[in-house]
């Protein structure tokens, strides 16, 4: 059985094919420009192969429930040309086989948690994090998705602010310092003038980060007390994943049981930000199954 996967980013598509063992047959990728240009591109690359269903996580915000007019559309994003584009409608205009479509994050979080499972970690739930050009967060629990008049929006949820950033505004536009607006990739040159890869973790603008998303981690932790925390995107290492270990024990000071906090706050198993690609699969397959 051959299953696809679009990993449909702001930068780039990911186009891929793979069977019911999650491995990949085939990739291709390219620049996200228009909407026709883009999709049209998808559509010929699974055009060359016979598959039988295809997961599609998306960069949003994007339409998930079924019985609403715009299911399948990418809404109100403010990425140039793609507000309100109907993704699965031009799909399914020239590729007739089951499509689950979800979000980016989403597809993440459900490559990680097949990851997981399969590894024989004993979890039931997973929430990821994918902290890039953006911030964005899913969660998956039971092979289910926690969200029903809409995905969830962790990227934009208010936090305390540390005492030594009490100046910086933030740069969602939306918001200003909402977590995305805080530890987002672009405030890194929003508060230093270079970017985040040209400063070096002993640079206390890290440790400001990882205070904030320790408390994002808390958040998710006393809301939907999941199994493990996964944390993916270009600002994201191990070393800083150190840091905000230490943050996290610190603001949470044994109120709940998390287990081993090195177990808990993880970075994802899926390598080279291939989390998405895997969930893809899977929730291709788990279309065919429903």
């Amino acid at each position: 059985m051959l299953v696809g996967s679009i990993e449909a980013g702001g930068t780039k598509f990911v186009c891929a094919v793979g069977n019911e063992d999650y491995s990949i047959k085939d990739s291709t990728h390219f620049p996200t420009t228009t909407p026709e240009e883009t999709l049209q591109k998808a559509i010929d690359y699974f055009k060359k192969f016979d598959v039988e269903a295809i997961g599609i996580a998306s960069f949003g915000p994007i339409e998930l429930r079924k019985n609403s007019p715009k299911y399948g559309y990418i809404t109100k994003t403010p990425k140039a040309h793609w507000a309100d584009t109907d993704f699965i409608g031009t799909l399914k205009k020239e590729l007739n086989v089951p499509m689950f479509w979800t979000t980016d994050v989403n597809g993440s979080a459900y490559g990680e948690y097949i990851m997981s499972t399969l590894s024989n970690e004993k979890i039931e739930s997973l929430v990821y994090y994918t902290i890039g050009t953006g911030v964005g967060g899913g969660a998956a629990r039971n092979g289910e998705f926690v969200g029903n008049l809409g995905h969830p929006e962790m990227g934009h949820t208010f936090l305390k602010r540390h005492p030594d950033d009490l100046d910086f505004k933030g740069i969602c536009p939306f918001h200003g310092d909402c977590l995305e607006g805080l530890v987002a990739g672009p405030t890194f040159d929003a508060r230093l003038g270079k970017p985040g890869k040209d400063v070096p973790l002993t640079d206390h603008t890290w440790d400001i980060m990882a205070y904030y998303v320790a408390q994002a981690a808390i958040q998710v932790t006393l809301i939907l007390r999941p199994d493990k925390i996964v944390f993916g995107g270009g600002v994201v290492s191990e070393p800083f994943l150190d840091k905000v270990r230490v943050e996290f024990k610190k603001l949470l000071n044994d109120y709940v049981e998390v287990g081993d906090v090195n177990k808990y706050i993880t970075m994802p198993l899926v390598k080279n930000n291939g989390s998405a690609t895997v969930g893809d699969f899977a929730l291709a397959i788990k279309s065919l199954q429903e």
